[in-house]
């Protein structure tokens, strides 16, 4: 399982013109090829109409699965060059499909990899990218006379204080990155004279904007 990885933060869509061409980039996050698969007939569906529908994506933690397609654009000068965005980000479980529709311009090769990358771009900054950062679940029990200083220091910390329970004692529940959980501890040892209970709970994924 990795530590961490970048994906899509959701599915949308942006538009661009070129030389009177409509390129349409839509992105979304894919976690099997049948997904992947399942969105480009979406979208090829909803633009039946359009000259091409090209597609590219990248399925699981190694891109095990990473497919092309031209849609009848020249061999190489659309799948191809938008995969190749995915690779350059670092995005994986995305699918990016790009409809085009011709205005009446023909843009060469060269001008056509580049409208298609351009296109797969900024659907991709348009939408947004996430980090996806597996996390333990750590819990810090501790009196209540500690609670200011321990929810203080966890605030100004690279850790996530993600709640507070009051109950007959306090506990505050905090994510540390897989792998830290060790300097986690002995800080928060540290830091209240091992006046605290620290029990691991369950390791999870947690998604931060990048």
């Amino acid at each position: 399982m990795l530590t961490k990885y970048f994906t899509i933060k959701e599915e949308g869509s942006h538009e661009i013109i070129i030389q009177k061409s409509r390129f349409i980039g839509y992105v979304k996050r894919t976690e099997s090829e049948q997904d992947a698969q399942a969105f480009i007939q979406q979208i090829k569906k909803k633009h039946h109409d359009a000259t091409h529908n090209c597609s590219a994506y990248m399925i699981g933690e190694n891109n095990q699965v990473q497919k092309a397609h031209d849609d009848g654009e020249p061999s190489g000068t659309a799948g191809v060059p938008m995969l190749e965005v995915l690779k350059k980000k670092d995005l994986k479980d995305t699918t990016v499909v790009v409809t085009r529709y011709f205005g009446g311009i023909k843009l060469g090769a060269g001008g056509l990899i580049r409208a298609y990358s351009n296109a797969t771009s900024e659907a991709i900054d348009d939408v947004g990218v996430v980090i996806r950062q597996l996390m333990k679940q750590i819990k810090v029990t501790a009196d209540y006379t500690l609670l200011g200083k321990l929810e203080n220091q966890l605030r100004s910390s690279p850790y996530l204080l993600k709640d507070i329970e009051y109950l007959e004692k306090v506990t505050l529940n905090v994510y540390v990155k897989s792998g830290e959980e060790e300097e986690f501890s002995d800080w928060i040892i540290n830091l209240t004279s091992n006046q605290v209970d620290i029990t691991e709970g369950e390791e999870s994924y947690m998604e931060l904007d990048v």
